[in-house]
């Protein structure tokens, strides 16, 4: 490399900084991201290496592209359909590959702009819905009580802890709740010797997925995830982004792309889909975060635990206390349920959000048939087909 073109890299990054900012800001999303992580790698068996280096080198693509807090977060539809359905490895990936093909078509005929605007916000509202009621019904039913006595004990110190930190972005909960779920595995149920035993170099493992992959996660888990990312990954981050930092005029197309080259590349090397989102901006943006810096230091974390200890680490998992994991899957699943919020102003909307939500979460493919029925209801009351009144688009 000659001297010009390591000047040019040099310029390239000196609006990145690694100060105490930085890595105060790189914490500020590890209370959404981490539970996802874990409750992914436990219920579908995910190999921890691949997840976690593939997971951090997406966050250091981003935050080197963009020189800007705009991090990576695991698709919250996908998580939650594998995680409440239990959907394997294989799927998972093809589901990955197909929606990062989908994105990719849908940003170069432009018709992401079309689906953006012809799925009506209440739908996207009820679908969230529908995932936060899977989430909470798989946590209280089935990991809550799996420890008997026990396990309501640790249940209620966790569930405790998120009352009183919820909302806390200086200390998020989930963080102090997953240490718990650590030290009580730790203490009861492996010997400290593991961990030594398991430090070493692991690297991500190679998968190929099958069309019947591919098309199998396409229908169960990227049809239900489009309508979600055009709306907050893609939509809304680019408006935080502008809104933010209007200099770096960062486009739709762009995050369009990154969003579908992510998606193309992980599925082979082991990694969990993941997105851009405005959530992950402003967690970033919150603790001090102002450049890319903050989101490669929490990239590079990854990549550490995951090349090094990635094994302790699915030890651990492996092992980890359900009732716990269960605590924070319900406040993950009661986050996305109260973002219905916005649109009980509206009786009509609001009984919409509520149908698709309870179609979603009730029946087997029901976020595809939510999304399909519930846009068909609100356009034909929106018409005035029905005999339930009329939606006024000022709410």
């Amino acid at each position: 490399m000659n001297i010009k073109n390591t000047r040019s890299m040099f310029n390239y990054f000196k609006d990145i900084k690694f100060d105490r900012n930085e890595w105060s800001g790189a914490f500020g999303d590890i209370g959404t991201d981490f539970p996802l992580i874990v409750g992914m790698i436990l219920i579908a068996g995910l190999d921890s290496a691949s997840v976690l280096v593939m997971f951090g080198i997406m966050q250091i693509f981003t935050g080197s592209l963009y020189k800007m807090p705009m991090p990576v977060q695991p698709l919250k539809a996908m998580a939650t359909i594998v995680i409440t359905q239990k959907i394997s490895p294989s799927i998972l990936y093809g589901g990955g590959l197909a929606i990062g093909i989908s994105m990719f078509i849908l940003n170069i005929t432009k018709l992401i702009d079309w689906i953006s605007q012809i799925v009506p916000k209440t739908v996207i509202r009820g679908i969230q819905l529908g995932l936060g009621i899977k989430l909470g019904m798989l946590a209280l039913q089935d990991y809550v009580i799996s420890d008997g006595i026990a396990g309501y004990y640790l249940a209620a110190i966790a569930f405790l802890v998120a009352i009183f930190l919820i909302g806390n972005r200086k200390y998020p909960p989930a963080v102090f709740i997953i240490v718990i779920g650590m030290v009580y595995a730790f203490i009861f149920k492996i010997d400290g010797q593991i961990f030594v035993n398991a430090v070493g170099i692991y690297l991500p493992q190679i998968h190929t997925p099958t069309w019947e992959d591919i098309l199998t996660g396409f229908f169960i888990l990227a049809i239900p995830q489009v309508p979600l990312s055009i709306g907050n990954s893609i939509l809304a981050t680019n408006q935080i982004a502008n809104d933010w930092y209007p200099e770096r005029n960062i486009s739709i197309r762009k995050i369009g792309y990154t969003y579908s080259l992510i998606n193309l590349i992980n599925p082979f090397f082991g990694g969990v889909p993941t997105c851009h989102g405005s959530g992950g901006i402003v967690g970033h943006y919150t603790f001090g975060g102002r450049t890319g810096g903050s989101v490669i230091i929490y990239g590079s974390l990854y990549i550490l635990l995951g090349l090094f200890f990635s094994q302790g680490f699915n030890t651990v998992v492996n092992i980890f206390p359900l009732p716990v994991l269960g605590i924070l899957l319900l406040f993950e699943g009661l986050g996305l349920m109260l973002l219905v919020r916005d649109v009980a102003h509206s009786k009509i909307k609001f009984m919409i959000a509520l149908l698709v939500g309870l179609i979603s979460g009730g029946i087997r493919y029901g976020f595809l048939i939510g999304i399909f029925a519930g846009t068909f209801l609100y356009y034909a009351i929106e018409r005035g087909f029905t005999g339930l009144g009329k939606i006024n688009k000022d709410d």
